[in-house]
């Protein structure tokens, strides 16, 4: 069965406007940023370009061929940059329109005549392919760095599109869909338009569950982070723990030293700096899987991973080198600040943790007494026990 090309051109066209103008209408709310003017953009003028087409014959070749067609690929680019603001990767509106220009140009130059059909459906079905690959390229890429479902989900629902367009540029390429009337249509040319039609709807759906997942994502991760230095706070170290995949775990208590004396003599302000600059340097000796955690005003943990006490011993070493020597560039302080760590470790099956946090306490005052500005790990005996 053959179905009707033109009307699955003007049911795609309504379609893409009403997406375009919901995601407008979700830009007006203020809510979302700027990524739904972007994307709603993409489908207005997608949805014009289509409209403009599939009028071929009725109204003049200037508008529904070449506008149209124009219209159409900057629509799909439109897309691509749309995905990149979702993906808070910079946009630039002169690259933008660079592009619309130089890619569009060619198409529109084109004369009218059966030759030039399939020419323009082979150039925009391959521009819109690529559009749509790069658009799927752009959804890993925040799939993976936001560990977004939804954002997977989205990216490989431009590959049967991609794949579409890939075929319809070979039959407009071998001269299957051209002609003085391009909608005298084969059977898989009209299947494959009426299937684009609902992954266009679907894409749309998935924009808007990416955006309220990412929402959520960011909701958690407000909620369990320290606002002032970015470390965990105790409720976000609390789902982390405990760490059922490691077979042996070392906790760090650290103390910034006379820290309350230090926010007297230079004030608030240069103590937050402290706090910050202390978080980027203990970030800077730890792995991807240790964890940090301000545990109150000036104390934070550290909990290491799979590293025995020797190792951890050496890593907050070097946080409290590091630590030393990013404070020295700050030239305010007469005295400059210091750490004292203490350090626990222990392995095994079943690790307790408030144990653990015990003995690295206990370290801490420890080297407190001997002169703070040292590291001291949990006596043999207590470890022992």
């Amino acid at each position: 069965m053959i179905l009707d090309l033109r009307t699955i051109y003007v049911v795609s066209a309504m379609t893409l406007l009403v997406l375009g103008s919901a995601h407008m209408v979700s830009y007006w709310t203020g809510r979302f940023g700027r990524w739904p003017a972007w994307w709603g953009a993409s489908y207005l003028v997608l949805g014009v370009g289509t409209l403009l087409v599939c009028l071929r014959n009725f109204i003049p070749y200037v508008l529904s061929i070449q506008l149209g067609n124009v219209l159409t690929i900057a629509g799909y680019l439109l897309s691509f940059f749309a995905i990149r603001v979702l993906a808070g990767r910079p946009v630039s509106m002169l690259a933008c329109a660079l592009a619309l220009v130089c890619i569009s140009l060619p198409v529109a130059a084109l004369p009218s005549g059966d030759m030039s059909v399939s020419v323009r459906l082979f150039y925009v079905s391959a521009i819109c392919c690529l559009c749509d690959l790069a658009v799927l390229r752009e959804g890993i890429g925040i799939h993976r760095r936001e560990k977004l479902f939804s954002a997977g989900l989205l990216a490989w629902l431009y590959l049967p599109t991609a794949a579409i367009f890939l075929v319809r540029s070979v039959m407009a390429a071998t001269g299957e869909i051209a002609g003085p009337d391009p909608y005298g249509a084969t059977v898989a040319h009209s299947w494959m338009a009426s299937t684009a039609v609902i992954f266009l709807a679907l894409r749309s759906m998935l924009i808007v569950l990416m955006a309220a997942e990412r929402n959520r994502s960011e909701l958690i991760a407000l909620a369990h982070h320290d606002p002032l230095t970015g470390a965990l706070n105790r409720g976000g170290l609390a789902q982390r723990l405990p760490v059922r995949d490691a077979h042996a775990l070392a906790l760090l208590v650290v103390d910034i030293d006379h820290f309350k004396q230090l926010n007297d003599q230079h004030g608030h302000l240069v103590g937050d700096d402290v706090l910050r600059l202390f978080s980027s340097a203990a970030r800077s000796v730890l792995g991807p899987d240790d964890l940090l955690s301000r545990h109150g005003g000036d104390e934070f943990l550290v909990v290491l991973k799979n590293i025995a006490e020797d190792g951890a011993i050496a890593v907050a070493e070097r946080m409290r080198l590091a630590f030393s020597e990013q404070v020295s560039a700050m030239a305010v302080f007469a005295s400059l600040p210091t750490l004292s760590i203490g350090v626990a470790a222990c392995s095994g099956p079943d690790i307790d943790f408030k144990k653990l946090l015990g003995r690295a306490d206990t370290a801490l005052y420890a080297s407190k007494r001997q002169g703070r500005d040292r590291v001291e790990a949990s006596p043999a005996q207590e470890q022992a026990a």
